[in-house]
C-alpha cells in the first residue's frame, strides 16, 4: 500500500497509523522534513534514517551523515543509531535551531520558489538584504539564574552543532550535549558582521566582537513586543519564549565514527 508524504505536516499521523507494522521510519528531506516528523517519532520510539535532500541539512552535518542518498542510505543499512536531544520552545520542537530577529525575517521573506532553485545562495541573498534594514532590538535573557538586557539584531538558539549554512554555534556544541547554545548578534553597524565569518564558522566568539555566546538546559526570552521565532526555518511561535532542552530524545541511524 502507498501514501502520499509530500505534505510534512500529515507525517507524524503516518507514522503513528504504521508504528506498529515497521521496525524504522526513513525520511528524506531537509531539517523541516524531519522536524514535521518528531511528534510521530516521540509516540512511537521508532529509530530515524535521514536521507538529507533539503536545503541545508544541518543535522545531517552534524551526524556526519552523507549527503549522497546512496551513502546516507548505506549508513542506515548499517543499522547503527544515536540518541540525540531536541530543543523546544513554547511547545514547538527543534533539531537544530530556533531564532528571532534576522532570521525570522530572512524565512517569511524567502520566497519558495526562489529558495528551490538556489538553495543556500536565496538565504544569503535574503539576508544581505534584509540585514541593510534590520534594526536592533532589545530583549531580556534569563539564562541559569542570571539575567542580561542586550540590543540585538539576532538571538538564536541552538540544540545542534550547526545552524544556517553550516554556521557553527560553539566550537565543543554537540546534539546529545544535553544543553542548548544561545548566540546573541549585538553588533552597531551591519558592516561588522563581515568580521565575524571566521568565527561563526570556527564557534569561537568573543563578546567585544559583538557576538554574545550563553549555555544552558532553560533559556528565557521577553521582548517589549512579540517577536516571531522560526523553528528549523519555519515561523511557529513568538516572544515572549520558554527554550527547553530534551535529552536523548530520538534515536538517529548515523555512520560507525559517530555512533
Amino acid at each position: 500500500m502507498e501514501e502520499s508524504a509530500e505534505d510534512p505536516g500529515k507525517l507524524p499521523e503516518l507514522i503513528r497509523r504504521y508504528g506498529d507494522r515497521v521496525d524504522r521510519v526513513i525520511i528524506g528531506g531537509g531539517d523541516g522534513t524531519v522536524n514535521a516528523a518528531i511528534a510521530g517519532l516521540l509516540d512511537t520510539r521508532l529509530p530515524v534514517g535521514v536521507i538529507p535532500l533539503g536545503t541545508a541539512n544541518n543535522l545531517a552535518r552534524t551526524l556526519g551523515i552523507p549527503q549522497s542518498p546512496l551513502a546516507a542510505c548505506d549508513v542506515i543499512a548499517q543499522n547503527l543509531t544515536r540518541s540525540i536531544d531536541l530543543g523546544w520552545v513554547n511547545g514547538n520542537y527543534f533539531l537544530n535551531v530556533a531564532g528571532l530577529g534576522l532570521s525570522a525575517k530572512i524565512n517569511r521573506t524567502v520566497a519558495k520558489q526562489f529558495k528551490r532553485r538556489w538553495g543556500v545562495i536565496a538565504y544569503a541573498v535574503t539576508a544581505l538584504r534584509l540585514i541593510l534594514k534590520q534594526r536592533r532590538f532589545r530583549a531580556e535573557i534569563r539564562c541559569d539564574g542570571e539575567v542580561i538586557q542586550v540590543k540585538t539584531l539576532q538571538i538564536t538558539v541552538c540544540n545542534g552543532r550547526f545552524y544556517g549554512s553550516g554556521l557553527t554555534v560553539a566550537a565543543d556544541a554537540d546534539i546529545d550535549d544535553h544543553r542548548l547554545d544561545l548566540c546573541s548578534l549585538e553588533i552597531d553597524h551591519w558592516w561588522q558582521a563581515f568580521g565575524l565569518i571566521p568565527a561563526v564558522f570556527r564557534g569561537e566568539y568573543a563578546t567585544e566582537q559583538g557576538m554574545r555566546l550563553l549555555q544552558g538546559q532553560e533559556i528565557e526570552v521577553f521582548t517589549r513586543k512579540a517577536r516571531s521565532i522560526d523553528t528549523d526555518g519555519e515561523i511557529t511561535t513568538q516572544t515572549p519564549a520558554t527554550f527547553r532542552v530534551i535529552p536523548g530524545a530520538i534515536a538517529v541511524y548515523v555512520p560507525k565514527s559517530r555512533s
